[in-house]
């Protein structure tokens, strides 16, 4: 039985290691930001075209990418005066159809949980 426990683990056991995988998941815990994640999962976009798709403002976009960015999710590629946004890491494409398939699958829970509030985009 022991065995099977330490096949589950899969957390660093350190606290600092736990505290990075939490900050992972609050990265992807915004609305705006899964959003932009599933748009660049089709393709390389300018801030532009994500404006465009998000619907908010050029600043709030570019502070959600910004963040993307520098968690990992998004690299970025100038070119000129564009900047050209795309999925840093192929595994996101799997993390973000995983999530879907898991919220699907825990909807009634999740919409009776009491203890993480709605977002404001979704209350």
């Amino acid at each position: 039985m022991t065995e099977v426990i330490e096949q589950v683990r899969l957390l660093p056991t350190a606290a600092g290691g736990v505290n990075t995988v939490a900050k992972f998941f609050r990265a992807l815990g915004d609305p705006t930001r899964l959003r932009l994640l599933e748009f660049l999962l089709h393709g390389e976009h300018t801030v532009t075209e994500c404006v465009r798709h998000i619907g908010l403002s050029q600043g709030r976009v570019s502070t959600h990418l910004a963040c993307l960015a520098d968690c990992g999710y998004v690299e970025v590629r100038r070119t000129g005066r564009n900047a050209l946004y795309r999925v840093a890491d192929p595994r996101v494409a799997d993390l973000v159809m995983l999530a879907h398939a898991l919220a699907a699958d825990n909807c009634a829970a999740l919409a009776d949980c009491e203890r993480i509030p709605p977002t404001r985009d979704n209350p």
